[in-house]
């Protein structure tokens, strides 16, 4: 089975135990604290290491989390360590926040500009991107980078769709049609 199904399948069950029990919003913080600490590289090798036992890195776990966490997320995660899953867990947390996303109608956007944009064209771009690419108006999250090797313009990403609008592009472009005309 491949990772990403399987950790679509543990995520699914967790979401909807946690729609079940109303405890989703409680559920959702406890996955983000959960894949913030994975941004830990320790605890990442951890959890991916075929080195340590299950039994190590529950009482790991349990010491880290056992006292912030539901008991709900604390039991779902030892399953995962039982079923010797717990190398997963980093791709399951990213899954259940997909399908959170879904659940919710959220879409989120990265914008990548030359300069910092203003909130009034961030606010455009979120108008646009909700209209065009969500059902029903659903809500806009935009991340925001800046690479001054655009020049100008922007690049707009929304899951596998990119929208480039950058002068690098344009220019790249236009250097491509000049040379393959003088051809």
């Amino acid at each position: 089975m491949s990772v990403a199904k399987l950790a679509g399948r543990y995520a699914k069950s967790l979401i909807d135990l946690a729609q079940e029990q109303g405890k989703l919003q409680t559920i959702l913080g406890d996955i983000q604290a959960f894949k913030a600490a994975n941004g830990n590289r320790d605890m990442y090798l951890m959890l991916k290491s075929p080195i340590i036992n299950a039994a190590k890195k529950r009482s790991i776990i349990q010491a880290i989390f056992g006292e912030s966490f539901d008991e709900m997320t604390m039991a779902f995660t030892n399953i995962v360590l039982t079923k010797g899953r717990e190398e997963f867990l980093p791709e399951i947390c990213d899954e259940f926040i997909n399908q959170y996303r879904a659940i919710k109608n959220i879409t989120s956007a990265t914008v990548i500009s030359a300069t910092p944009l203003k909130e009034e064209t961030l606010e455009k771009i979120k108008d646009k991107i909700r209209s065009e690419m969500t059902q029903g108006g659903g809500t806009v999250e935009i991340e925001t980078k800046v690479d001054a090797s655009l020049l100008g313009g922007f690049v707009i990403e929304v899951g596998h769709s990119l929208y480039d609008a950058s002068v690098a592009t344009r220019l790249k472009k236009l250097k491509k049609e000049l040379t393959s005309n003088v051809n």
